[in-house]
């Protein structure tokens, strides 16, 4: 299944239901939540929230490189994507929200 998020200052990002409700948790909402909104008010402590992830990831991956290509997933074959990879998208959405002052939903 997936979520989308929504704002009126973008585009719309969508990801996979898994993926979506980590990245709700990390900004501070309820991640069983089928739907619900980020207000302006609140997006700049979720932009923080999400950066520091990304930022966290970041420093754990490089932490233990060591050179070798990124781990493949055993399901598709593909280099897996980190936290990093999949929260940027959401973080230029709610970026371009704050700068318009426009909330992000996802579900409704």
């Amino acid at each position: 299944m997936l979520i989308v998020f929504k704002s009126q200052a973008s585009g719309d990002v969508m990801m996979f239901e898994k993926n979506a409700r980590e990245l709700l948790a990390i900004i501070g909402k309820d991640r069983d939540s089928g739907q619900g909104v980020v207000t302006v008010e609140q997006l700049p402590d979720a932009i923080e929230r999400l950066r520091r992830a990304i930022d966290e990831d970041k420093a754990a991956r490089s932490d233990v490189d060591s050179g070798e290509p990124d781990p493949v997933d055993a399901g598709t074959g593909q280099p897996r994507i980190h936290l990093a990879q999949r929260a940027i998208p959401l973080l230029e959405l709610m970026q371009y929200a704050l700068e318009d002052e426009k909330p992000v939903t996802w579900g409704v």
